[in-house]
């Protein structure tokens, strides 16, 4: 029986998934948002609010637990300087998942996985309200 078992396997092996998972947070981070399939962004969403979560707590042991994560120095410093900044007043649901439809090739359903707080969106927004 499955219960409690929450670990979406996507028919990799643990150190594939986790590595999977670990570059997918990276270019979430880098880029704001990514397509990729619907599978992979719900297995991602958990994992990328976590790492928002250390980023918000902002101290030198979650700065190394997202290190020791993500593996890419410049991805961390922008997620604490960036990102967990636009979110700090949020208590979770950092990240959103549009659905877009099946994929042509192999009809493999798609999503888009982006932050709700984005610093750009935030600037945007701000300037909108100065505006009226």
């Amino acid at each position: 029986m499955r219960h409690r078992n929450k670990t979406v396997k996507l028919q990799r092996d643990a150190a594939h998934r986790r590595s999977l998972l670990a570059n997918l947070t990276c270019s979430l981070i880098e880029h704001g948002k990514i397509r990729t399939t619907l599978a992979k962004a719900k297995a991602l969403r958990p994992v990328a609010e976590k790492m928002v979560t250390l980023g918000k707590r902002g101290d030198l042991h979650a700065r190394r637990q997202a290190v020791a994560f993500l593996r890419q120095k410049d991805v961390v410093k922008t997620l604490f300087e960036e990102i967990a900044p636009a979110a700090a007043d949020r208590q979770g649901g950092y990240c959103r998942i549009t659905k877009l439809g099946a994929r042509q090739s192999d009809s493999a359903p798609m999503a888009i996985i982006e932050w709700v707080d984005t610093p750009a969106a935030a600037a945007v927004s701000s300037e909108e309200a100065a505006d009226a």
